[in-house]
């Protein structure tokens, strides 16, 4: 069985024609559309964890027996008495849920943060990279429409 190797091969853009670094352009055009999507999507759910310590944190002792709204859906609520301030149940993800006491929950959602963050750098930095092959891909485009105009006069001339 013969094994194949899938690694990229590189190839030199100035070496393409117009069509081709046409095509190549609206490649990377497409990747740095899925990549910003990936990338605020990310942003959305940092700012949902976050969110979360910040209700956490007002499950105090002191806030034991407030009358609460409890959401049923997005839009739907019902009244309720905040009853044990001690433990909350945090969505671990998958429709499961687990009872965790509220430094337990902060700490859980400080470490998602945090793995969230460090994919957002390692998002932008792949962002920057295809920004930047992205415009190196245009100066080529437009050098060679340019010598493509340039040699087309020539030829009208000659």
């Amino acid at each position: 069985m013969a094994s194949s190797s899938a690694s990229p091969q590189q190839i030199n853009v100035t070496d393409l024609d117009v069509p081709q670094l046409a095509d190549v352009r609206r490649q990377l055009e497409e990747e740095l559309t899925h990549l910003s999507n990936s990338y605020a999507q990310l942003r959305q759910a940092q700012a949902k964890f976050r969110a979360c310590m910040e209700n956490v944190g007002q499950v105090k002792p002191e806030n034991e027996d407030k009358t609460i709204l409890v959401p049923l859906t997005n839009s739907l609520y019902v009244p309720g008495k905040l009853r044990d301030t001690k433990h909350v149940i945090v969505d671990i993800g998958t429709g499961y849920y687990v009872k965790k006491t509220r430094t337990q929950a902060i700490k859980h959602y400080e470490s998602k943060v945090e793995y969230i963050r460090t994919n957002l750098e390692a998002l932008q930095e792949t962002i920057q990279k295809k920004q930047e092959n992205m415009n190196y891909l245009i100066n080529v485009l437009q050098m060679k429409l340019q010598q493509q105009a340039a040699s087309g006069k020539e030829s009208k001339a000659g």
